[in-house]
């Protein structure tokens, strides 16, 4: 095995979140550069004003307090940090030192500090020259500064390039020279020939300095220009450098951070990594479409105690309609333990988090939150997803895969990524080297018995837009009719990129297809992960009736959840959580008698909650029983604490038995908490008079 599958020692059930996280906040209301307090106004003008990218502009200026500014502040160099972990940022440093030195030696004699001029912008971007050859004194030539730079081409620059800087009146700030915009009439102070001539202009200019001249038409040594014309790649290059900031680092971390500054604790704020993701959308054999997903990490820290390598890996997934309503939510945990021999074995390597979870038929907004509690570090992935609706003809999206396992017949216990027998290993980006096998999953779905019989499968293979590889097979040579599994030898295959198109015909003509986009490529030694793969319970299993019964209750169809939550109870009537969830249904129905016959069992147990006492006093109050209604109440208050809805309840229960005093006393102190309520100002007025 290439990599290492964790797994833990008991089966993860699936589990309904009562508590809902905060909702993913959209992006607020820009703020102008003036409303930002003065410390923030110079951070963003002056400090990073020639680093920082359009993104992280604008997330900053959507921020709403000091805190946030900071926490991003942080994030910003957090993300530009070239050893993160260690106490010193050498890039933070570095900057500050070439923005200080911009200030002490480019500021001289001209009205601006130092880092608002050319020299000083470049500075900032580029460091400091490997050569400066200066002019300066010359009766025919403005005082000028070359600039020489080499072995940048990491930020995407030549090997070797010349910056020139010229006094443009004989005194003040030295601009940056263009060879197209200024040409090499502009370093000669007394050139009365045509300034449209740049050939005769470089000609004037090649008898005074030839070393200069040269450099007026390419600021790149060794281009040659054309007919005495100045090179545009001189100025392409001018524009790289002013782009090398959002070139040497993504500013993608930084969306995130404005998405969900409201929902990760505050250390986990400025730490977003990056990662690479896949979800697809699978029919279980049982009839139930699970999403299954990959988050592949990029950077993966563990601590080490007692010779053990370990962290812990918390996820939590929410599941919106496109209105915004959560249908389902959940989170898990999941804890690494590696010792001295598996930790080697997985350096350099990603980690792939494998996973998945039932989900009705609908259009959906997913969101997924990983976050690393060890490094507190999180990461994301957010994507719309579509689970079918109807069983009419359709084909699912394609999965590509570098291995596979083989499922036990006798085992139906769901596994991500299983198509019919067999488990894909995948990975998001679908690079696969020569030596690889492709391995291909597909499910088809609505096939009638003339598709199956007369059913013909193409797979054609297209690179440069030329057909490759075409294969075709009927569909009824395969055994199963609805997962389809193929492989495909790449030994054959050149590097380069690929798209492989599966279609199914009937009587020559296409009915539907699919298609995925790969790369195979020449590179030795491809950093497969190492991969936690989520164990799942038996399909038959009472839980996922739960979870299905809990997202019709939330997407509003109460009799559909009623026959799924049913079903979970009778399965588990000892389960607390089955118990409320059903009971929720009986409430929004009316059928009050139903909720005590489920709830009352669990009212005098220890591990009865506000719920059960609350759900049940509601019940109680509906049907007219008060006093059994206020006990419950009571417990509740006794065992969590007020809150208004208890408050307002006890009020009406005491109301509606004559107590007034009573009635009148909860409900003022329901006041005292909220003072915006006005039925129950009007209830004690009514009271009083």
């Amino acid at each position: 095995m290439k990599g290492l599958i964790l797994r833990q020692k008991k089966i993860l059930a699936f589990l309904m979140i009562i508590f809902i996280m905060p909702p993913v906040q959209g992006f607020a209301e820009k703020k102008s550069i003036k409303e930002l307090p003065p410390r923030f106004q110079k951070w963003l003008e002056e400090e990073v004003v020639y680093i920082i990218s359009p993104v992280e502009r604008e997330v900053f200026l959507q921020l709403q307090t000091d805190r946030e500014r900071d926490l991003f502040i942080e994030a910003f160099w957090n993300h530009r940090d070239p050893t993160p972990g260690t106490p010193k940022n050498e890039f933070r440093e570095e900057h500050y030192q070439r923005v200080n030195y911009a200030n002490r030696y480019f500021g001289r004699g001209v009205p601006k500090p130092g880092w608002k001029t050319d020299r000083g912008q470049m500075h900032i971007l580029l460091g400091e020259p490997r050569d400066i050859s200066r002019v300066t004194g010359e009766p025919e030539l403005h005082n000028n500064e070359t600039w020489f730079y080499q072995g940048l081409t990491r930020l995407g620059l030549p090997a070797a390039f010349n910056l020139v800087f010229y006094q443009k009146e004989g005194f003040g700030e030295y601009i940056l020279y263009s060879p197209t915009i200024d040409g090499p009439q502009a370093l000669m102070t007394s050139y009365f020939g045509d300034r449209a001539n740049y050939l005769e202009a470089f000609r004037a200019l090649r008898k005074i300095n030839p070393s200069l001249a040269r450099t007026s038409l390419s600021l790149i040594p060794g281009e040659e220009a054309r007919f005495g014309r100045p090179s545009l790649a001189s100025d392409i290059l001018i524009q790289q450098v002013n782009m090398v900031p959002q070139k040497q680092f993504k500013d993608k971390y930084a969306e995130k951070f404005l998405l969900y500054k409201d929902v990760v604790e505050v250390e986990y704020t400025a730490n977003y990594i990056d990662n690479d993701s896949l979800v697809r959308v699978i029919k279980d054999s049982s009839g139930i479409y699970f999403v299954h997903y990959v988050v592949e990490l990029l950077k993966f820290s563990v601590q080490l105690y007692q010779d053990k390598y370990s962290t812990n890996i918390k996820t939590n997934g929410k599941v919106t309609d496109l209105e915004g309503n959560t249908i389902y939510q959940y989170e898990g945990s999941i804890p690494v333990e590696l010792d001295e021999t598996q930790l080697k074995n997985i350096t350099h390597k990603p980690f792939a988090l494998y996973d998945m979870f039932p989900l009705l038929p609908g259009n959906y907004r997913l969101s997924i939150l990983v976050k690393n509690e060890v490094s507190k570090e999180f990461t994301s992935l957010e994507k719309d997803i579509t689970v079918p609706e109807s069983e009419a003809l359709r084909m699912s999206a394609l999965l590509l895969g570098y291995r596979t396992e083989t499922v036990s017949p006798e085992s139906n216990k769901p596994k991500p990524f299983k198509i019919g027998l067999l488990q894909i290993h995948c990975q998001p980006k679908d690079i696969f080297h020569p030596q690889d096998k492709l391995f291909l999953g597909f499910q088809v779905s609505g096939l009638n018995p003339i598709l199956e019989q007369s059913g013909l499968l193409k797979f054609d293979f297209v690179k440069d837009n030329e057909q490759f590889l075409s294969r075709t097979k009927k569909v009824r040579e395969y055994q199963d009719r609805m997962n389809f599994n193929e492989e495909f030898a790449l030994h054959e295959f050149p590097p380069g990129y690929y798209r492989i198109k599966v279609s199914l015909w009937d009587q020559g003509q296409e009915v539907l297809s699919e298609t995925e986009n790969f790369e195979v490529t020449p590179a030795a030694g491809l950093p497969r992960p190492w991969i936690y793969s989520r164990t799942l319970l038996p399909p038959d299993d009472p839980a996922y009736a739960f979870i299905l019964g809990g997202q019709f209750f939330l997407k509003g169809e109460i009799q559909k959840a009623r026959i799924q939550l049913e079903k979970a109870y009778y399965q588990r009537p000892n389960s607390i959580r089955f118990a409320l969830n059903l009971a929720h249904v009986y409430f929004r129905l009316e059928e009050f008698k139903r909720i005590k016959d489920i709830l009352l069992p669990f009212s005098e147990s220890t591990i009865a909650n506000y719920d059960v006492y609350f759900l049940l006093g509601k019940a109680h109050q509906a049907l007219g029983e008060f006093n059994q209604a206020i006990s419950l109440y009571d417990k509740a208050v006794s065992h969590f604490g007020i809150n208004i809805n208890l408050l307002n309840s006890l009020g009406e229960c005491y109301y509606r038995l004559g107590e007034f005093g009573e009635a009148l006393a909860a409900w003022k102190k329901s006041l005292e908490i909220n003072p915006n309520q006005p039925e129950i100002e009007n209830r004690i007025k009514a009271i009083k008079e």
